[in-house]
């Protein structure tokens, strides 16, 4: 039972809100204890029920305030374009500007939003109800046609799209009624008001072709915009969530050192910073009026053996170097405690289809001395691929080479520069390391890397059971069923691919203690980007 409840419970609604409004009107504990005392409560009860008053009432949002947020990224390719947002600031100037069909939650599960309802009878033909009342910033009330504009737009090729390959499938969007839109897939995917959710397929006013001005039904309006250096926003008067936004503006800027957005927040130029380096999190907590806020996700960088040459064609190896993964070790030693173990598998634990009955691999030294001796390797040094920009990846290297070491095998590290390393070492290194940030859904992460025939399948591992099982997957709607797939594939990829995954790590949020409302929601930092209509200052 929450503060507000046990007032309501033991003075009734109306004197358990008189006693709020006195707390709004700057009313002190010592005042309450008049209020209360004099209409003759017990002295003992009526300390308490101050307490809880004041508890109650630092817990409810306070609307008004500005705020000044860093993110880790700034460049003149910023954008206010759904289609072609691609990083955390895009994606967190979206979320303020801009509403989706659907929202997901902090299990990744789509919950409605501009659409208040969503159906489907066989994962192929959506329909969507869209909410009444809504409006976009300049007044024009929300529209199918609005709908059906947004989601086209993807697939022309003109648009440049980020979110092309999942729009796709969509065959129409069509308007069947005042207030509803009817998806068609060439395919069915229950997965589809999951997408929707993500941040590509914001809704926009149909025919705009300018986003520079920001036109959406968001909590916030546009007020200033300069790509690499700025935005400025200001509450959404019209906006449709009853009491939302709480803020009156936000200043986001990108700051992409992290030593420099640290410092920034410490010395009151920010009320929040994202991306803080783990390092980085015992200065912030020593300081007074100053939070970390973490957000466990299923980013996770991983170590990558190619099945179709070097080392990782035999299976043998690739084991062996999984069971010489300290998972522990990394999770204290190189994360610091901000990540959970994990099991060789991409499904994370704060998805809902992770599969928590798949143990993890647990650090073995003799059973990976075991398949070193029949993968018979020689004794050449095998290259490992690691870069800064792979997190964690340079560290996880050194540990990893020092129990190859315990167990006979020589690895040679070779740190690569953060710059080009996508282009020129990732995918193309028979052993290295790679990294993956959240994915909205389960059949997004698998279909993107694990799929026999992906572009990004790391270590090309081709599994005809495994594609057979995505597949089905993205048509069952019997949660249950489908479950169980997402089971059976994570038990392949922990057994046969050519991945080890030794933890999921969490995104790290530095905040002034007076910024109320955070909570995760694991497509990354910020709430999943999403933080603007959440948070409120404290006075």
């Amino acid at each position: 039972m929450n503060d507000s409840q046990k007032l309501k419970d033991h003075l009734g609604d109306r004197d358990a809100g008189a006693l709020m409004q006195a707390l709004r009107g700057g009313a002190t504990r010592r005042d309450l204890l008049a209020l209360l005392t004099g209409g003759g409560m017990h002295l003992a009860l009526a300390s308490g029920l101050s307490l809880t008053a004041m508890s109650a009432h630092a817990q409810t949002p306070r609307r008004g305030g500005r705020i000044r947020v860093a993110g880790a990224t700034a460049a003149i390719s910023d954008t206010l374009d759904p289609a072609k947002m691609a990083n955390q600031t895009d994606y967190s100037r979206g979320t303020m500007l801009y509403n989706g069909l659907t929202v997901l939650d902090a299990s990744l599960t789509p919950q409605p939003a501009l659409a208040e309802s969503f159906t489907t009878k066989d994962a192929r033909v959506w329909v969507f109800k869209l909410r009444k009342g809504v409006v976009f910033h300049d007044g024009k009330p929300l529209q199918p046609a609005d709908v059906v504009f947004s989601l086209m737009r993807h697939k022309d090729p003109a648009t440049a799209s980020k979110a092309k390959a999942l729009a796709d499938p969509i065959d129409s969007v069509t308007a069947t009624g005042p207030d509803e839109v009817t998806v068609t897939l060439t395919q069915p995917n229950a997965d589809l008001p999951v997408i929707l959710g993500t941040f590509n397929f914001l809704i926009v006013k149909a025919g705009t072709t300018d986003f520079n001005a920001g036109i959406g039904t968001g909590p916030f309006k546009l007020k200033e915009f300069k790509p690499g250096v700025r935005s400025v926003a200001v509450r959404n008067e019209a906006y449709w969530r009853p009491g939302r936004p709480y803020l009156d503006e936000i200043e986001f800027v990108g700051i992409a050192d992290d030593g420099a957005r640290v410092n920034a927040l410490l010395s009151g130029g920010l009320e929040m910073a994202a991306a803080v380096n783990p390092r980085s999190v015992d200065r912030i907590r020593a300081t007074p009026g100053y939070a970390v806020f973490a957000t466990q996700s299923g980013q996770y960088s991983d170590l990558i053996m190619r099945k179709d040459m070097g080392p990782g064609a035999n299976p043998d190896f690739v084991l062996a170097m999984k069971y010489l993964m300290d998972r522990e070790q990394m999770r204290k030693a190189i994360a610091l405690g901000h990540a959970v173990v994990a099991n060789d598998q991409p499904i994370d634990p704060t998805n809902r289809f992770h599969f928590a009955g798949l143990p993890a691999r647990a650090f073995d030294l003799d059973k990976a001395k075991f398949h070193l001796k029949k993968a018979n390797l020689g004794s050449a040094r095998i290259p490992v691929v690691t870069s800064p920009v792979a997190m964690y990846s340079v560290e996880m290297g050194l540990v990893l080479q020092q129990a190859a070491q315990r167990a006979g095998l020589a690895l040679e590290l070779r740190r690569m520069p953060s710059d080009g390393y996508w282009s020129n070492h990732w995918l193309n290194s028979p052993v290295g390391f790679g990294n993956v940030n959240p994915r909205p859904s389960a059949d997004a992460l698998l279909t993107q890397f694990f799929k026999s025939d992906a572009a990004w399948n790391g270590s090309r591992w081709k599994n005809p059971q495994f594609d057979q099982l995505l597949l089905a997957s993205r048509a069952e709607t019997d949660l249950a069923k489908r479950k169980q797939m997402y089971a059976d594939m994570q038990v392949l990829i922990s057994q046969e691919a050519g991945v080890g995954i030794p933890l999921f790590l969490a995104s790290l949020d530095g905040h002034s203690s007076k910024l109320k409302g955070l909570s995760p929601i694991p497509l990354g930092g910020l709430m999943g980007y999403s933080f603007a209509e959440h948070v409120w200052l404290d006075a």
